[in-house]
């Protein structure tokens, strides 16, 4: 299975950088970060709607796709990890997570997951939550692998 991150925004050098880059170089599974970018000043309805119709072109077919948003479902990460197997196991080629810009996820991209979720009620920074995605991946991985990183 090969597994996305499309994110709004671009990750610049830093300390979010390398904490992303740690645990992605971590996942064995074919892991890519994809990130799209929209410069024109738009409302911010205009602007969510814009950026979901950029992610939605990074899509595979046939991907299923984990919305991530506050509103979302929380799931422990033992959760996580069985619903990744479980789509590995349903022969599903490509899992995409997707995180939307400073003012949201429009509702079309949201219809479109096939699930949502939230990383708790707090707000984090968008360009942490891709180190956060990358960490809660290469855990998952470690679960279903039987590692002794991940502890109950």
């Amino acid at each position: 299975m090969k597994i996305s991150l499309i994110a709004v925004g671009r990750l610049k050098a830093g300390p979010e950088k390398d904490l992303f880059e740690t645990y992605a170089n971590r996942i064995t599974w074919p892991f890519e970060m994809i990130e799209v970018v929209e410069h024109r000043k738009l409302s911010a309805e205009q602007l969510k709607q814009r950026e979901a119709a950029l992610l939605s072109t990074k899509i595979p077919e046939g991907a299923a796709v984990i919305v991530l948003d506050e509103r979302g479902r929380e799931l422990a990460s033992r959760d996580l990890a069985h619903k990744i197997e479980h789509w590995q196991d349903n022969a599903v080629r490509h899992l995409v997570f997707i995180i939307g810009g400073a003012d949201g996820i429009d509702g079309s991209l949201k219809q479109r997951a096939d699930l949502t979720i939230s990383l708790g009620r707090m707000t984090w920074p968008h360009m942490l939550v891709r180190a956060l995605v990358a960490e809660q991946v290469y855990r998952a991985q470690c679960i279903l692998s039987g590692h002794p990183y991940h502890r109950d």
